[in-house]
Formats: C-alpha cells, sequence, structure tokens
C-alpha cells in the first residue's frame, strides 16, 4: 500500500520544496520582500510582494496572533484531512490532485507559522485587469487539485459497486 502511495506523497513533497524555493528566491537575491516591491518578468506578468495575512479573497485574516494560529490549526486540520483521504484514496488521479493541494497546503502553512502571513509574489495582468488576485504555486497547486478533484467528481464515470443492481 504505501508503495502505491509513494507518487502522492513524493509530488506533495515536491510542490511544497518548490514553492519555499521560489518564495526565498524571490524575496532573497530578487529583493522583493516588502510592499511596493515589483519587478516586471513580461508585460502581463510581474514578481510583486503581499502579504497575505487571510485565506483566499481575503477570506478569514488572520490580524493578530490569537487568528493567526487559529487559521494556522485550522489549515493544518484541513492538510491532515486531506493527507488521510490521499492515503485512503484510490484513483490514481485523485491522489494526484490531492497530493497537489496537500502540497500547497503544507507551503503556506509553514509561511504563516515562520512569517505570519502568506508570501504572494505572481502577478498575472493583462494591462489592468487581473483574472486572479497576486498568488504563489501553492496557491496554484492547490486550485488546480481542486479544479482537478471537481471535475473527476462531476464528469469521471462513475464504478457500479458490488451488489447494487439498477432498477
Amino acid at each position: 500500500m504505501l508503495r502505491s502511495r509513494t507518487p502522492g506523497f513524493a509530488l506533495a513533497v515536491a510542490i511544497f520544496a518548490i514553492d519555499q524555493l521560489i518564495k526565498a528566491w524571490v524575496t532573497g537575491p530578487m529583493g522583493i520582500r516588502q510592499i511596493g516591491d515589483a519587478r516586471e518578468i513580461v508585460s502581463f506578468f510581474d514578481l510583486r510582494f503581499v502579504p497575505n495575512i487571510g485565506i483566499s479573497l481575503g477570506l478569514l485574516p488572520a490580524d493578530g496572533p490569537v487568528t493567526r494560529w487559529a487559521l494556522v490549526a485550522l489549515t493544518g486540520v484541513i492538510a491532515i484531512g486531506v493527507g488521510i483521504w490521499m492515503w485512503r484514496e484510490k484513483v490514481t488521479g485523485d491522489m494526484l490532485a490531492l497530493a497537489l493541494v496537500l502540497g500547497g497546503a503544507m507551503g503556506n502553512i509553514l509561511d504563516r507559522v515562520r512569517l505570519g502571513y502568506v508570501v504572494d509574489y505572481a502577478d498575472l495582468h493583462f494591462g489592468e485587469w487581473r483574472p486572479f488576485l497576486v498568488f504563489n504555486v501553492a496557491d496554484a497547486a492547490i486550485t488546480i487539485g481542486v479544479v482537478i478533484l471537481l471535475v473527476r467528481a462531476l464528469f469521471a464515470p462513475k464504478a457500479a459497486k458490488p451488489g447494487l443492481q439498477e432498477k
């Protein structure tokens, strides 16, 4: 059983590591480490420092120590739940989607524990139009994983369960 889970947990660790390495590179050698710091990469993509004290779309802002640690606890419990689901999941595609969610969650949780906020830096824009808020690799992995799970839940053929017959 562990062998069949190895790719999923390896993907989660890889997402976590890539997320942390890019955040360290952006806030270290790139020097983008305070509000207002930005660097244009191409005309539609900038690296821009944004400390995210809440969760997606600014929900549940953790602007004090109690709310910060409550958010760490909440997201930690969710990550544990995703890890258990991943461990029990038998469908490889779903397990890998859960790995994206778990790896991204771990990256953002570590930021919140270490810094008190999540480092967001990826600013995709077309002129003044921004289809997304400023995000990071962890956010992208979580979003992609959730979209895969939703698409598979809605459109993947359902396996027939033994003992159940259609009437």
